[in-house]
């Protein structure tokens, strides 16, 4: 799958999740789904964990520079660099993701609530496991360096 069509898709389910979240749920609602899983409507205006709470403009601006910083990298590494790319791919989903509700909503829509972890979404974990491949291939070439 190319590199932008799968952001886009990644984007997209983000976006269609959030929405369902947001026209069927109150902010602050919370649903037990089993054991630990609950389905919660939060209102992020922070970074991850609810840092930065209310800097939303600033939050904005770093969201847009992560997002030219991947497209940047997108181009600088090879197209054969398969997990890289995917790697880079999963960020900027995610990242445009989260981007689009700080800028029409001011704050992000997170709802997957483990109980034990701060609140979080499907943009997140798409960050992070893009985070990731990104690490698991920089391993991955230092063993075949050495």
């Amino acid at each position: 799958m190319s590199f932008y069509l799968l952001a886009i898709l990644i984007t997209v389910i983000d976006q269609s999740i959030k929405q369902i979240i947001h026209l069927t749920m109150p902010l602050g609602k919370s649903i037990p789904l089993f054991w630990i899983l609950k389905l919660t409507y939060v209102g992020n205006t922070g970074a991850a964990f609810s840092l930065f709470s209310g800097f939303s403009n600033y939050l904005i601006i770093i969201s847009v520079v992560v997002v030219a910083a991947v497209i940047y990298f997108h181009y600088r590494v090879p197209i054969t660099d398969r997990l890289a790319q995917t790697g880079l791919a999963f960020i900027l989903g995610g990242s445009i993701g989260n981007l689009v509700d700080r800028v029409f909503r001011s704050y992000v829509i997170d709802y997957i609530d483990i109980t034990v972890w701060p609140v979080f979404n499907f943009a997140d974990i798409m960050i992070n496991l893009g985070v990731f491949l990104i690490i698991i291939r920089m391993f991955k070439h230092e063993t075949n360096s050495v």
